[in-house]
């Protein structure tokens, strides 16, 4: 069991002492997350739903729930659980395609530690995605919204994981056998486990260097199709004032099943912050999309998904655990994918947002 050790001084009489008091840390807390927003899509379809290839912050012209969590995280030295219960837009997209209440289970695993000398774990459950430098917990990230990169590769997974870092901190390895992409149930007729890895390495604590990658089939076995896809980003901490992360996510799917022939995706993207106070955080984002053959995104256009996107980002600290955040963001796409209140196609998406998150 983890052990805060705290001392306090005493004054006793004419002489001073101290007293070392033993505080235990609870093997089991509660926590809670929330981020309430309201966007404005300046197309104004007539849709309340923005574009399919948004998975989080996907309701327009509404004030709408992304995210509501409660989470249970229990952890000894030698086991550790996390049950996270969530409601929101973000579940209800994300989690479309699973029954019941898997719909809400936001996360759920058990861990034991195989190793009494080293950092060895062995993870089983719905686990967090292994993949990307960004979550579904908005507070985490640099920006209001998440890139095309994150909203379209995955936020969660269903698997076991095999973990081992370093004494020094330094670096992080993990191998993973998963259901599928993204899913808790595999799809109906599909028999094929899929694998990764993660490896991260700290040569300090401003920088941190990441690979991740996915091989798997997400079909049935009569149509299996293989994909291949890796995740490769860097964080950077320039200063106590400004940060920045680079990513890039490239991917490769068979044409058809035991092709020769594959379909390739790929997105980078780049994310600047600036911290002018303590309360106050400014973030840019850059990024670029292209997924010609509608492999994750299935526009129906001509050279299917080719799309630029930047975004400016506001962030006020108004409480130590309460923060109000705007973005306007701005996508470009070869193709006329977006459309406007007329039914009308158009190339060019304006929207702005403005959340409020808090934990607890």
């Amino acid at each position: 069991m983890k052990k805060i050790i705290m001392f306090s001084a005493i004054l006793l009489g004419a002489t001073g002492g101290v007293c070392a008091q033993e505080v235990e840390k609870k093997p089991l807390t509660i926590s809670g997350y929330a981020e309430v927003y309201y966007q404005q899509d300046f197309n104004n379809p007539k849709s309340n739903t923005r574009p399919g290839f948004m998975y989080s912050h996907n309701r327009n012209n509404e004030v709408s729930l992304n995210l509501g969590l409660i989470k249970a995280a229990y952890e000894t030295e030698n086991v550790r659980a996390n049950l996270g219960i969530g409601v929101g837009s973000y579940m209800n997209a994300n989690y479309a395609a699973e029954e019941g209440v898997l719909k809400n289970i936001y996360e759920a695993n058990i861990g034991v530690k195989l190793s009494k000398k080293h950092y060895l774990w062995l993870d089983a459950g719905i686990l967090p995605s292994h993949i990307g430098f960004e979550s579904a917990i908005g507070a985490d990230c640099y920006t209001l919204t998440r890139s095309m990169m994150a909203d379209n590769s995955p936020y969660f997974e269903t698997g076991a994981k095999l973990s081992y870092s370093t004494d020094n901190g330094k670096w992080d390895m993990a191998v993973l056998v998963m259901n599928s992409w993204q899913r808790i149930q595999r799809v109906e007729g599909n028999t094929t486990p899929a694998f990764g890895h993660q490896l991260t390495y700290r040569p300090s604590e401003k920088v941190t260097l990441n690979s991740s990658s996915f091989m798997g089939n997400d079909f049935p076995d009569d149509k299996r199709r293989m994909r291949y896809f890796h995740n490769l980003y860097g964080q950077f901490e320039i200063s106590s004032q400004f940060a920045l992360i680079a990513g890039f996510d490239i991917g490769t799917q068979q044409k058809e099943k035991s092709s020769s022939d594959y379909d390739t995706w790929y997105t980078p993207v780049l994310i600047v912050k600036y911290s002018p106070t303590d309360k106050i955080n400014l973030a840019a984002r850059g990024e670029y999309y292209n997924d010609k053959n509608g492999v994750i995104i299935a526009s129906g256009a001509e050279n299917g998904f080719q799309t630029f996107g930047a975004s400016l980002n506001v962030d006020y600290q108004i409480l130590p655990n309460l923060v109000w955040r705007t973005e306007v963001k701005s996508l470009n796409s070869k193709d006329a994918v977006f459309l406007d209140r007329d039914g009308n196609m158009k190339k060019a998406n304006v929207m702005a947002v403005t959340s409020l998150t808090i934990r607890f």
